[in-house]
Parts: structure tokens; C-alpha cells; sequence
């Protein structure tokens, strides 16, 4: 199993627990930068129903990076407006679509098919030399010293033994990495059962042309758009109900009735979720770390949970890098979790303020309720205003400076017929971006758009990191050496 250039003992840079969506990326992203993993998963093939429905600029910009925006996006189509409705139909919340005009220069957000995007992420890991991924491997125990960490694996052939600079749980919500590593959760107290049910769209013509959270006390109802040709219905179990009845044929069919666009569609998928609201209290353990899933589980009503695990992977796939390749102190990863944590309980405090919404069964209180959010669309204000996502309070950041912490817009230009886009100009990072350097090389043809953000702040330079998040502005000798000090790159002996 020792993988190219990989000095024994070790069998790879960084094992990864799990190749779904996020454990695939992670690979990639250490691929793309030098760095070999060994990514494995429980289950033979991708798995064939989707999941997670929608991903935000931010991640189509991931995809980018990885240079597989143009495989992905033939499996999403736009979010649309995302609405709230009272019982009797009224409208209570909106949050409308924008297409275009995110700070990624990508579309605000994306619904899609997990499925095609998976796989399309896969086939970019089997591009890679410095990427092994077996299947049909169940990860049972670690152990782990001062240099590395060791995986008892049961494989196909038995039990094997990998032995890794770094270990990465990226094994879902049950994670069995975070369990042998003695890491637990934190109960954020949201937890409600959902039957969750998948279309394939016969009719198109029938569907609805917006996503709908119905706040009816009678059922709370979500109906959302998947990728093309799908479409989701999600309905709250009332107290009382089972599992076992609510995946019955006759319950799903008795509560399609009521939507005539349900006889445009084909059912293929049918389960019961719990809704959880759960964030690990460490996300590390020496060199073992977890990522989405594994470390924070979210309701799905802001559509937020694969985009947050993606953005666990983008943080860390940098850091591992300059830790491994760079000669980055190992320090450098306590940096993740201080930085993605108040993310991510942000996107879950958002996601619970919409499930408590949602999920109201008093009849008189949801009356209250719909009273008191109809007033605020009436005076134009929203009943649930969407908090701004906090710059990174601490971290590998230089604090204090403007916009530190904060995530880079990417600029897009027309030249030449070609639409150019400053992460592809640009190459991985991290970006030393100059305001008197600005009409050089790969800046130019950006230089009106960086030149703004240099003069709103007030700032003569800005250092980005490799995940797209602003180090810190200002001088630019200064921020240099800020930044060898924050990474802590050491010599390197030859």
C-alpha cells in the first residue's frame, strides 16, 4: 500500500474515513496541492439516490478550483425563491433567488443531484496518482503516537493495518473515527423526525416553480426542486407515528393527495430522518480530525449542511499541506475548528430558527405566529432576517486588519470573447495582491475590481489563503511576514 514518494512507514499523507461528497473533495484538493491520501469507504459504489439538495456559491467556487465546475453544473439548475406559507396558502417569508452577483461570481445558489456530482468528483480522484481509493473497507479502530496515526481496517482480503501522518473522519453522522478517537457532540436541542420522499419528474409542467416550506400545525410540508428532473417532499411525523407507518405506501400516497403536481412524478426514494442540531465539542484529537458530519449535524431548512462540510474541507486540505509539505508547525491545526466553528453554528442557529418556525403543531400559537410574520411582510420586513456569516473571530488571520477572516470576492471579466476569472488566473494561493503591482501579469485584468476592494478599506495590499479567505490587508512587506509567523513555517533541512 506505500504510495509514491511516501517515506515508510507511512502508507499516505492523510487517510480519509469515508468518500462521500466531502471526503472525495478532501482528496482532491490534497491531490491538487502535492499531498497523497488514501480515501476509503464502507460501501462499494456511490450511493444512488440524492441527499443533500442545494450548494451555495461558495462551494460551485470549490468546484472550480477543482476544475470540475463545468462537469457539475449540468446537474444543478438555479435555486429559485424560497417561500413560506401559512395553511391557508398565504405568504409569510420570502427569500428570493439571485442568480448572479454573489461574491464568487457564480450563482447564489445551486440546487443539484448528489449523485452525478459525486461521481463526478470520483473521477477526478482516479486522474490522480497520489489518490488510492478502495472500496468496500470498514474502518473498526485507530491508534495514534507522536508521528503518525494507524487505521485497523476490515477489507475484502481481512484485516489490514494503514498507517498515516493524519487521520480524517469524514464518516457521517454516526462516525465511527469520531467514536474510537473519544470526541462526542454537543445537542444543540433541535431533533424532529422527518419522512423524506424522492421524485423523478414525469410531468414537468405540473411542478412547482419555487421551493415551499408549508407551515401547516396540521403537517409541516417542505417541497423543494432537486436537480433536473427531480423533486423532493419532506412531511413531519406528528406525535405518535412511526417510522414503520410514515414509509407504509398508503401513508405516502394519503399525503401526496392533497398535490396535484404529485401525479407528475415517479417515487423512488422513501426514508425517516431525524433533524438534528449537533456540533462536536472537538473537532481534534492529535492527528485525528473530523470533518462534516462527523463533527456537526444541521436541519437541512437553510441548506447548509454539505456546503458547511465542504467548507471544513477546503479550511483543512491547505493547512495539512503546508503542515506536510511546507514545514508548517503542526500548531497550524488548531487553527480549524476555532475557524469553522462559529460557521457553522451560525448556519445552525439559521437552520433551527426555520425548523421552529416550521414546525409549530399548537394550531393557536402558529396563528400567532402567521399574524405576527404576516405584519412583518407587510411592513417590509422579514420575520426571519438571514444573519450576515462572521469573518473568522481568530485563527490563522491577522486580527484587527480589514476584512481578515472574511471571504476574497472573485472577480469575472470579459476579454478577448473569454469570460476570465481571477481564481483560475491566479493558481492555488496564497495571493499577495498589491495595489501598485495591480497592472501586472494575471491582476491586470482585474485591477478595477481588486483596486475598489484595496480602496474601501483603505488598505495597500491584501494576503488571501489558499481556501479564498482574506488573511489580512495592509502593507504588504508587513503582511508577508505575518503570515510565515501565523503558519509558523520552520527550515527545512535538505
Amino acid at each position: 500500500m506505500t504510495g509514491q514518494n511516501i517515506p515508510a512507514p507511512f502508507d499516505c499523507d492523510v487517510l480519509i474515513v469515508g468518500l462521500g461528497p466531502v471526503g472525495a473533495a478532501l482528496a482532491a484538493l490534497l491531490a491538487q496541492q502535492g499531498v497523497s491520501s488514501l480515501a476509503f469507504d464502507k460501501t462499494a459504489e456511490v450511493y444512488p439516490l440524492p441527499r443533500a439538495a442545494h450548494f451555495d456559491h461558495e462551494i460551485m467556487r470549490l468546484f472550480q478550483q477543482l476544475g470540475l465546475a463545468e462537469a457539475v453544473l449540468p446537474h444543478t439548475r438555479p435555486a429559485p425563491d424560497y417561500e413560506f406559507k401559512s395553511a391557508d396558502g398565504q405568504l409569510l417569508l420570502k427569500f428570493p433567488s439571485f442568480p448572479s452577483g454573489s461574491p464568487s461570481g457564480w450563482g447564489t445558489g445551486y440546487m443539484f443531484n448528489q449523485p452525478d456530482v459525486e461521481r463526478a468528483v470520483r473521477a477526478k480522484l482516479a486522474q490522480s496518482p497520489l489518490v488510492q481509493t478502495p472500496l468496500d473497507w470498514q474502518f473498526k479502530d485507530l491508534e495514534q503516537d507522536g508521528d503518525g496515526v494507524s487505521a485497523l481496517i476490515d477489507t475484502p482480503e481481512g484485516l489490514t493495518s494503514i498507517k498515516a501522518r493524519y487521520l480524517i473522519g469524514c464518516d457521517g453522522a454516526r462516525s465511527p473515527v469520531r467514536e474510537a478517537a473519544g470526541l462526542s457532540l454537543l445537542d444543540l436541542e433541535f431533533d424532529e423526525p422527518w419522512l423524506v420522499i424522492d421524485s423523478k419528474v414525469t410531468q414537468p409542467e405540473l411542478m412547482p416553480t419555487v421551493n415551499l416550506q408549508i407551515c401547516d400545525p396540521a403537517r409541516p410540508t417542505t417541497c423543494v426542486l432537486m436537480g433536473p428532473g427531480r423533486h423532493r417532499w419532506e412531511f413531519m411525523l406528528l406525535p405518535g407515528e412511526t417510522a414503520e407507518q410514515a414509509l407504509d405506501d398508503g401513508f405516502i400516497r394519503n399525503l401526496l393527495t392533497s398535490w396535484d403536481c404529485a401525479k407528475g412524478v415517479e417515487i423512488d426514494r422513501k426514508a425517516v430522518y431525524r433533524f438534528h442540531g449537533l456540533v462536536a465539542d472537538r473537532w481534534r484529537k492529535g492527528r485525528v480530525l473530523l470533518t462534516g458530519d462527523s463533527a456537526h449535524q444541521m436541519p437541512p431548512f437553510a441548506g447548509q449542511g454539505l456546503c458547511s462540510g465542504l467548507r471544513d474541507a477546503a479550511n483543512l486540505s491547505w493547512k495539512l499541506k503546508a503542515v506536510i509539505k511546507d514545514g508548517a508547525d503542526d500548531a497550524l491545526l488548531d487553527s480549524y475548528q476555532p475557524e469553522r466553528d462559529p460557521h457553522v453554528r451560525t448556519y445552525i442557529g439559521l437552520a433551527i430558527g426555520m425548523g421552529k418556525v416550521v414546525c409549530t403543531l399548537d394550531p393557536a400559537a402558529a396563528a400567532m405566529r402567521d399574524a405576527g410574520m404576516l405584519a412583518q411582510m407587510a411592513a417590509g420586513k422579514s420575520a426571519l432576517p438571514q444573519p450576515p456569516i462572521p469573518a473568522f473571530p481568530e485563527g490563522c488571520i491577522l486580527k484587527g486588519t480589514p476584512s481578515a477572516g472574511e471571504l476574497f470576492p472573485q472577480p469575472w471579466v470579459q476579454a478577448g470573447g473569454e469570460t476570465l476569472r481571477l481564481d483560475d488566473q491566479m493558481g492555488p494561493g496564497p495571493w499577495l495582491i498589491r495595489k501598485d503591482r495591480l497592472s501586472e501579469g494575471p491582476l491586470a485584468p482585474f485591477a478595477k475590481a481588486l483596486g475598489d476592494w484595496l480602496d474601501t478599506r483603505k488598505v495597500e495590499a491584501v494576503l488571501v489563503r489558499p481556501d479564498r479567505y482574506v488573511f489580512g490587508s495592509g502593507d504588504p512587506e508587513a503582511l508577508q511576514a505575518a503570515y510565515q509567523d501565523a503558519v509558523r513555517i520552520r527550515s527545512v533541512a535538505a
